[in-house]
């Protein structure tokens, strides 16, 4: 199985979580049933909505799910009913709303862009690249932030067909090269920068993100030269590709006369322009 991508999708300024598996899009349907319904208690709804299919329609609405991993607001990631396109098209069959015909049509775009995507992967590149510039980031930092992405799922790539296929793997492995790199781990990385659920790299600077690119890059470099397989072995490499780029952070900190880990984050940033 391919490594698992989570993100949020919109619809009508309502969040719905997805994930990727298998360069497959699976919906967080207590999220649909949300957005649909308007209810106070979606998770209830969605049982009651299957115990009345199952009694009225004699349709187990369980069997187009299934449970996958979704962080909630707490930050955590719990096991949450789940449907691709084709499940949840059946799924909002069952629910009475006016919404339901204008989410069809969203739910079928966001279907072909995946379908797009995987046909040609720079569609997705410029997606993120338009979604960043929406968000005032600079156009140097997105060109980086872009290319770092690309190393990345390289990266996960290498480890995914090497034997790391859990989210735990992926973070422990990560966590190796960072703290090798910055000599902090994540957690630690996104606190020193005043962050809680937010994306590290989207709140690194300029040369936190090249840091980063090196040690992915050269983690993968040692990995394939290595040809190495379960995650003992790509521990192993994590560190030392961390290692490299530790040693390239440390010699950049003599040059510039200061650290290269920074408490300065992007919401910070942008506080600083809307004063101005």
């Amino acid at each position: 199985m391919s490594a698992e991508i989570t993100k949020i999708a919109v619809f009508k300024g309502r969040n719905i979580r997805r994930v990727l598996v298998n360069d497959e899009w699976w919906f967080s349907v207590i999220d649909i049933v949300a957005v649909l319904t308007d209810s106070d208690n979606p998770r209830d709804y969605w049982y009651k909505m299957k115990v009345r299919e199952t009694e009225e329609a004699k349709v187990e609405l369980s069997t187009f799910c299934r449970q996958l991993k979704l962080e909630a607001a707490d930050g955590k990631k719990y096991a949450t009913d789940c449907a691709n396109a084709e499940g949840v098209f059946r799924i909002i069959q069952s629910i009475p709303s006016p919404k339901a015909e204008p989410f069809k049509r969203w739910l079928a775009r966001i279907g072909k862009e995946r379908l797009d995507e995987i046909e040609n992967p720079e569609l997705g590149m410029q997606r993120t690249k338009e979604l960043y510039e929406k968000k005032g980031y600079p156009k140097e930092w997105i060109e980086k932030r872009l290319r770092g992405i690309a190393v990345r799922q390289k990266l996960t790539d290498e480890w995914d067909g090497r034997g790391a296929g859990t989210d735990q793997d992926y973070a422990i492995l990560t966590n190796e090269i960072m703290q090798g790199a910055f000599d902090l781990k994540v957690d630690e990385h996104k606190k020193h920068k005043g962050l809680k659920r937010e994306n590290l790299r989207d709140h690194m600077t300029d040369l936190e993100l090249i840091i980063t690119i090196l040690g992915e890059a050269a983690t993968t470099r040692i990995t394939t030269n290595r040809d190495s397989q379960g995650v003992p072995a790509l521990k192993k490499d994590a560190k030392d590709g961390g290692a490299v780029a530790g040693r390239t952070r440390r010699d950049i900190e003599r040059q510039i006369g200061e650290k290269v880990v920074s408490k300065e984050n992007f919401l910070s940033l942008k506080a600083k322009k809307a004063l101005k």
